[in-house]
């Protein structure tokens, strides 16, 4: 009992010294504070590691499933697409000035060949004379060496042998060629009948165009009305071929 006592009566005198001092300290006078003391305290702040300005913490948190969902540019795809598009641009450009430059050309040519057609045309409705005398009328040769000495005469023996088509081909062919090589009658390659018979109906008398009309007309319905004309029609054109498209300088 004694010594729990002497414990006790220890521990009060301890706690009461510095309560005591604490005391004394509260019931003096306060001293000014110096600039010196301020600036040690100062310097200890500075050198405590909690109290440093700049810190590191790792923390943990949820990842957002929209930033899973970015992902990074791939430079090198990137990269190919833009060769991709560049080609494809190129390609557009160059499509559009091959398309006018066929253009250009199909017109181009068109011009050319209406311009032919025209002076053909020109030259065949006009009666020019000039350039050289046609070969062929269409696809009817019409040279005086392949056609016979006496060609009414050969129709009208083709005729009766039942070669109709051969007969009516050599009567219009013979006409042609004595319009053009005897009669100077402007006929060109490319002339059509309408054209021949306007065009012979100024360089002939009336009875012998009016036989040419007669000749015309036999040919177009064997070859375009898929018929042929009377026999007796077809005799009397043979008959008088040599009569009313006789060479030049012939007697009459």
């Amino acid at each position: 009992m004694r010594s729990e006592a002497a414990t006790l009566l220890v521990s009060l005198a301890l706690l009461a010294g510095p309560a005591q001092a604490a005391a004394e300290a509260a019931s003096a006078p306060a001293q000014p504070v110096t600039r010196e003391q301020v600036n040690r305290e100062v310097e200890a702040l500075r050198q405590d590691p909690n109290l440093a300005g700049k810190r590191k913490e790792k923390t943990l948190r949820f990842k957002d499933r929209g930033d899973a969902k970015k992902k990074p540019p791939d430079a090198k795809n990137d990269g190919t697409w833009a060769w991709l598009r560049d080609f494809a641009r190129w390609l557009t450009e160059a499509g559009r000035v091959a398309v006018w430059v066929v253009a250009a050309v199909l017109v181009a040519l068109l011009l050319v060949g209406l311009r032919h057609w025209m002076r053909v045309r020109a030259g065949a409705v006009k009666g020019s004379t000039a350039g050289p005398l046609p070969s062929h009328v269409r696809d009817l040769d019409i040279r005086p060496e392949s056609l016979p000495e006496r060609i009414g005469e050969a129709a009208a023996a083709l005729w009766q042998k039942g070669e109709h088509r051969a007969a009516l081909s050599l009567l219009y062919r013979g006409a042609l060629s004595r319009l053009v090589h005897q009669h100077q009658v402007p006929i060109r390659a490319a002339s059509t009948e309408g054209e021949c018979l306007a065009l012979a109906a100024r360089r002939l008398p009336p009875e012998r165009s009016a036989y040419f009309g007669r000749l015309v007309q036999a040919w177009q319905v064997a070859v375009y009305g898929a018929r042929l004309p009377e026999d007796a029609s077809v005799i009397a054109l043979c008959r008088e071929f040599d009569e009313q498209l006789r060479r030049t300088g012939a007697p009459a």
